[in-house]
């Protein structure tokens, strides 16, 4: 018997909505701890990595393939929103790995010096690192939370309307 596709896209809905109190709880959580340990690093990433989860695997399985079809509008819009939340998301990473680099080759998520400062170890360039990672993570909210509206607002108009 072949899955309808309200049901399917019902799924999604679920599935996209659900990764939003992923993302909030890792950014309150990793915002409100100190000192950022190996394991409050990994506390923070489980809930980061199953926001994104649940948000690509539906993008990537049943909204990307679907596409082409039905190309124009709010689908446009919606996938113009998405591509750039996920271009933010990437530019992010940019400073997120070279932060890592430097806390991990001194240690810090085990053996935290309180007295150290980021900017300290990782040169001149670390206040770029961080702006970066700041800019790609605001950068990836705002644009997921307006596709996340436009995908909805498309749910809506197609499968309840």
């Amino acid at each position: 018997m072949p899955v309808s596709d309200a049901l399917v896209a019902t799924i999604v809905f679920v599935a996209v909505t659900a990764s939003l109190p992923c993302f909030l709880y890792g950014a309150y959580y990793i915002i409100e701890t100190e000192p950022v340990t190996w394991g409050v690093l990994m506390h923070h990433l489980k809930f980061v990595v199953t926001g994104l989860v649940l948000t690509t695997v539906p993008m990537l399985v049943w909204m990307v393939p679907r596409l082409p079809d039905q190309f124009g509008g709010l689908s446009a819009l919606h996938a113009v929103l998405g591509l750039q939340a996920y271009a933010m998301l990437l530019f992010g990473m940019t400073g997120i790995v070279r932060i890592f680099k430097a806390k991990y080759e001194h240690d810090l998520y085990e053996e935290y010096d309180q007295e150290l400062l980021l900017d300290e170890i990782g040169g001149d360039r670390m206040d770029h690192w961080r702006s970066r990672l700041r800019i790609g993570v605001f950068g990836y909210v705002i644009f997921w939370l307006l596709a996340y509206v436009v995908g909805v607002v498309r749910y809506v108009i197609r499968y309840l309307v």
